[in-house]
């Protein structure tokens, strides 16, 4: 048995992440955090992770434990993690744990300014309508989804959504930069200055930063409306192989969007340039693991953007 422990267990990803654990096989998964509000209470509660007491618990932390996982929220004096660094327990951040769960797997990873959930969501409702077992993390809930993350010991494929924002204030790393993709893709760099980075040369750095990090022989799709991105393009490493993409032939008729292809007019749920950019990223992301265009283009007619997405 794997035993793991989750200090910041009532975040939202965190309690998602805790909750994907739980359902694998020979893992025991407890927690605690200082405040749980809805609706992280009621899942931890319906999976039987809920902590008994709210608070930090060192006593909670043994050498049992095979892994300690950070919540975004947690600074270098809590008690817990005072005590897993005594103990010299192996400590993870949320991002560093996906990586270790899926690093035998075909990873892809989905980063950008804009449009990163909607394209991740757009491959996974592909391969989840053609039964292509899939892990995943993505930022918003989907219809059909009944998690944020799953882990498998079974599927061969994992899809992450990328954020370039900071791990935590502990450790200052973009996000993405953890997941080591084979296949990547990246929608566009918009900066601006609400973000986290002080320059738009730094920004900009972050994602040529993210490609050198791609794992062997990787595969890089990107828009290619975008001057960063064909910058970073023209200056990959050898062995990375670069798929640009723009918006796809296409026509609206009686407010429906019709995508112009091979095999005939595909009419969708979904309109506007943007979002037929992201489609075909998705599109040829799926094409990196096998999917033929055919069979991408048979199901993603019944994709529509996710609530929080509109």
């Amino acid at each position: 048995m794997q035993r793991v422990h989750f200090i910041g267990i009532g975040g939202t990803a965190m309690h998602n992440l805790a909750i994907a654990v739980r359902k694998k096989q020979n893992f025991v998964v407890t927690g605690s955090d200082n405040e749980i509000f809805e609706q992280s209470h009621s899942r931890l509660e319906q999976y039987g992770l809920l902590p008994n007491d709210i608070g930090w618990f060192p006593e909670k932390i043994h050498k049992g434990l095979h892994a300690v996982i950070l919540g975004m929220r947690i600074t270098e004096d809590n008690p817990e993690l005072i005590r897993a660094k005594e103990l010299k327990l192996n400590i993870f951040s949320f991002t560093e744990f996906l990586f270790q769960q899926t690093r035998s797997k075909t990873r892809i990873v989905v980063g950008g300014s804009r449009g990163k959930t909607i394209t991740t969501a757009m491959i996974l409702f592909a391969l989840k309508q053609l039964k292509i077992d899939t892990d995943y993390m993505v930022g918003t809930q989907m219809e059909g989804f009944d998690n944020l993350v799953k882990l498998s010991y079974d599927s061969r494929i994992a899809v992450f959504e990328g954020e370039e924002h900071f791990i935590s204030p502990l450790d200052q790393r973009p996000k993405f930069h953890l997941y080591k993709p084979h296949i990547a893709v990246l929608t566009g760099i918009e900066w601006n200055q609400t973000n986290v980075f002080p320059t738009s040369e730094k920004y900009v750095e972050q994602f040529r930063k993210f490609t050198e990090l791609m794992e062997v022989q990787g595969r890089l799709i990107y828009f290619d409306g975008d001057d960063n991105l064909n910058e970073i393009a023209q200056h990959l490493r050898r062995d990375i192989v670069p798929f640009p993409y723009n918006t796809p032939e296409h026509e609206v008729k009686d407010g429906v969007t019709f995508l112009k292809t091979r095999y005939g007019e595909i009419p969708l749920k979904i309109a506007g340039e943007h979002n037929l950019q992201n489609l075909t990223a998705a599109r040829l992301a799926c094409r990196q693991i096998g999917v033929t265009d055919e069979q991408f283009f048979s199901v993603i007619s019944g994709f529509s953007l996710p609530e929080n997405c509109q």
